[in-house]
Order: C-alpha cells, then structure tokens, then sequence
C-alpha cells in the first residue's frame, strides 16, 4: 500500500469523508493522542505553567485536544479545509487558520512558546506542484518557523520520514533555518512502535531528550555538529555526491534533457581496480 501523500496532496487526499474517518476511526485517535503527548513531554515544558503553542499540520484538532487537557492555548494551521470543519464541528478551544506550511508562517516573531506536529512534517517533501521545490519549502517553513518562536523554545515534530535522505533532507534544512536539535526515535527496534521525532531548539545546542525504549534500543541522532558545515555549504550537497548528481539529474529532466535513469549504483564511488 503507498503511503498518503504519494497519493494525492494533502488538500485532496483529506477530503470531507477522509476527514470524518480520520476523526471517528477510534485507533487512529488513541494513537493520535499518544504520539501528541510524547510530542508536549519532548517540549520539556516548565510545570502548570500554560503556554501558548501551535500545532502545524493540525488536522481536525486531535492533538490540540490533547494541548487543552494539559492546560495550554493552542493555533493550529492546516491545509485541507475539510480537516478544519471538522475541527470546527468538534468545537475545539484553539484557533485555526487555513494555510500551506510551504509557504511559511504568518505570525509575528517570538510569538509562541513552542510548536508541535503529528505525521505532518512528511508532506513537505512531495512535489506535489511542478512549482514545488520540497528543499525551498522546507526552508521557507523553518525559517518562519524559527522567526515566531521565543528563544528558550522547541518545536517537536512526529513525522513517518520515507527513508536516511528524506531525514538528512528535513534535518539540514532545519539547521539551515537556525536550529539546534536532531531526530529522537523511540522503540527503533520495535516494527509497531518504532516512532521518530524530530526535535528543534531555538536556545542553543543542548543534549537531545533520552529516546524510549531499553537502554540497549535507544536512539537518537544529533544534527547540531553540522552547522557550521552546512553554512560552508549554503545548503547545497557536496560537489560529486549521491545527492548532488541526483540534484543535478533532477534539473535536466525538468529542461527537458536526456538523462540516465537513477540506480542503485548512482553516485557510488569506484574502487579503481579492475
């Protein structure tokens, strides 16, 4: 079965019936306010102090529910019409606002104390438009996302990555924008409950929160250590890489140039000998 958003974009696939099934679909919600309450636990909030969030990505408000129940104020942005009426007919206390992350972030700077996401972040990375550039959106999201946070805050996105690139792309593009941070995956041993998150600082560099799971199944990856590479780099991959030639193939067939089809042996190095 292929994963959503190679379906169809976001605004399409959560039309009002898939909307209404998301909402009703009972595992779904469990799971949904799980996840949210990891995401606020990974916030490292300060104790019954209410703070005011936003919830990207924010669907038919399951996760800002679960904002309320701890006593926070919440705005929620989300893409698909569908999801907000239905959020609307729920009568959550958050405020809502319709609109692309792509396109960034329309809130004054240090507004928010902190951000969430659950199983939104993914969608950024399709083309979904041939005048999407996933790299250029991403940026443009972090980058206002960074702009309308406090500078003691995190943002803590859940998000199902399609494979190691997909999370170098999303994770280089939030160093870029100006955070610390890296991705927490709980239970990586675990098929079923193997869950990554992405976890962003707007402080500093600070150890990454402790992944769940046995101490032998812990797991995180810190992406702090390449700032300063990635500034050198301006955001471009390296001249001869995998991803730079892939980059490269990428924009001639958008010229309308003949170009090799992508194998397993694309960008790999020679040994040399023979």
């Amino acid at each position: 079965m292929s994963r959503p958003e190679h379906q169809a974009p976001p605004e399409v696939f959560y039309n009002e019936d898939e909307a209404r099934k998301y909402t009703q679909n009972s595992r779904m919600i469990d799971i949904q306010v799980k996840m949210s309450e990891r995401a606020i636990e990974l916030l490292a909030l300060p104790d019954d102090e209410p703070r005011l969030l936003l919830d990207l990505g924010c669907g038919s408000g399951l996760s800002g529910s679960v904002l309320e129940d701890q006593g926070h104020v919440w705005v929620g942005i989300d893409i698909s019409t569908a999801m907000l009426d239905v959020a609307q007919e729920r009568e959550v206390e958050g405020d809502l606002l319709l609109g692309d992350l792509g396109h960034g972030l329309p809130f004054r700077a240090g507004a928010f104390d902190g951000a969430v996401s659950i199983s939104a972040l993914q969608w950024l990375c399709n083309a979904d438009r041939t005048s999407y550039n996933p790299t250029k959106r991403l940026y443009k999201f972090f980058s206002s996302l960074y702009s309308c946070l406090s500078r003691s805050a995190r943002a803590v996105f859940q998000f199902y990555p399609e494979n190691s690139d997909q999370m170098e792309l999303v994770t280089s593009q939030a160093m870029k924008a100006g955070f610390y941070g890296g991705i927490v995956v709980d239970f990586p041993n675990s098929t079923k409950a193997k869950k990554f998150f992405l976890v962003l600082m707007t402080g500093g560099a600070a150890p990454l929160p402790k992944a769940l799971g046995d101490a032998s199944e812990t797991e995180g990856v810190s992406y702090t250590n390449k700032r300063e590479q990635l500034k050198k780099m301006r955001g471009k991959p390296l001249k001869k890489s995998r991803d730079w030639i892939l980059e490269k193939k990428e924009r001639r067939r958008k010229q309308g140039k003949p170009t090799r089809q992508d194998t397993k042996y694309t960008g790999r190095k020679r040994s040399g000998r023979f």
